[in-house]
């Protein structure tokens, strides 16, 4: 499979010229500069496109081309925001970049509660902590109705945490939850924010009525739409999976399962219609069998997302080593690249270490920490590559 890295652009503190070094081939990458909506044009995806190739890397997978909330919950500029979408995509395929990573996910893309969860060794890891993420929902979003979505033994530990949380640790869970995560993810939130839970709860108050089948529906109607496109310029199209793969905050998720996924690749049964397979969003889900749903999806898979997962009793996950988790890296590098050798992959999120903490990276896009996982995945791929070359699988 083809080695690619989540870049954000010449303002990333990791530079091009270091993604030559450690074997990175292609890049994956957006114009991050334009807000969400407008059209990318041409001439600024040639200028980026050119940028990277001079560094002798291609921009092999745009993530993300962000869908407009107005798309997802069916507001009423959504048709003129679809035709903004489809000029952005005619602009990519006349620059001959043909694979676009999406999500329609509402309001929030993916969530932890701790970005930098110590673990043995020193390195630290990204957490999410189910008692914790539902004392954010019930004592600082206030969520009306949210008690109902938690067990009673969760709202019984969301009480005594009441006892001892700090406003530090307020602030603290606030700041990784909404700012950190959410504000480099979809802009929609700043450092200098003074008053991001309110901009978060009139972002969820935008899906007040949307139900999982009212947001499926919305999915088709903008599926139906690009699906002309994507099939007159050769585009893959290829959502990814919710993160975490469950209802959070009242809101609807529609990708979070093998059910889910079957249900959207049929819905539009279009091979430019793909997934976006991302063992780490599934693998974080108990309910999931991750190397199933490759077996199953392979052949739909346009581009592959590989990190592992370890879930704990009552909901606890944290983002393992890419050598441990419930995923099973080595077995999704042998179904993919018995798939498809050309498929791209990225290694998703790594551990901070090595000064990584230190830097100002992205949560979750540390440079030592991914560079240690493409090394080990890198590794697997050439010894899968040996069992195919000798009829091994």
């Amino acid at each position: 499979m083809e080695k690619t890295w989540r870049w954000f652009g010449r303002k990333d503190r990791i530079t091009l010229d270091m993604l030559r070094q450690i074997g990175v081939e292609g890049v994956v990458t957006a114009l991050h500069d334009v807000p969400i909506g407008e059209v990318w044009t041409v001439d600024a995806i040639r200028d980026l496109q050119g940028y990277i190739e001079s560094f002798g890397l291609r921009w092999s997978v745009v993530e993300s081309l962000p869908v407009s909330e107005e798309i997802k919950f069916a507001g009423p500029d959504r048709d003129r925001l679809i035709a903004n979408y489809c000029r952005s995509l005619a602009g990519l395929a006349s620059c001959g970049i043909h694979t676009v990573c999406y999500n329609f996910m509402p309001v929030i893309d993916w969530i932890r509660t701790e970005l930098e969860y110590p673990m043995p060794d020193g390195t630290t890891s990204l957490f999410f902590d189910h008692v914790k993420f539902a004392y954010f929902d019930l004592k600082i979003l206030c969520r009306e109705g949210a008690s109902a979505d938690y067990s009673p033994e969760t709202l019984a530990k969301v009480e005594e945490l009441d006892k001892v949380m700090t406003d530090e640790e307020r602030r603290h869970l606030v700041d990784v939850i909404i700012v950190k995560t959410q504000g480099f993810v979809n802009a929609n939130f700043h450092d200098d924010d003074d008053f991001p839970v309110r901009t978060f709860k009139s972002l969820l108050a935008l899906y007040d009525g949307i139900t999982k089948e009212l947001l499926r529906e919305n999915l088709v109607y903008f599926l139906d739409a690009v699906m002309p496109l994507c099939t007159e310029y050769g585009i893959d199209l290829c959502i990814h999976p919710d993160d975490p793969p469950m209802p959070v905050l009242g809101l609807p998720r529609i990708v979070t399962d093998e059910e889910d996924i079957a249900w959207i690749l049929d819905a539009v049964d279009n091979p430019h219609n793909g997934l976006t397979f991302c063992a780490g969003s599934l693998s974080s889900g108990a309910h999931n069998d991750v190397v199933r749903m490759a077996r199953r999806f392979a052949a739909r898979t346009r581009f592959v997302h590989l990190r592992s997962c370890e879930v704990f009793e009552g909901g606890d996950f944290i983002e393992a080593p890419h050598t441990a988790g419930r995923a099973d890296l080595v077995e999704l590098v042998r179904i993919f690249e018995k798939q498809d050798p050309s498929l791209p992959f990225r290694v998703d999120h790594g551990k901070n270490m090595l000064g990584d903490s230190s830097v100002g990276y992205n949560p979750g896009y540390s440079f030592h920490g991914r560079m240690l996982a493409l090394g080990q995945v890198e590794g697997m791929m050439a010894a899968v590559r040996n069992e195919l070359k000798n009829n091994l699988i």
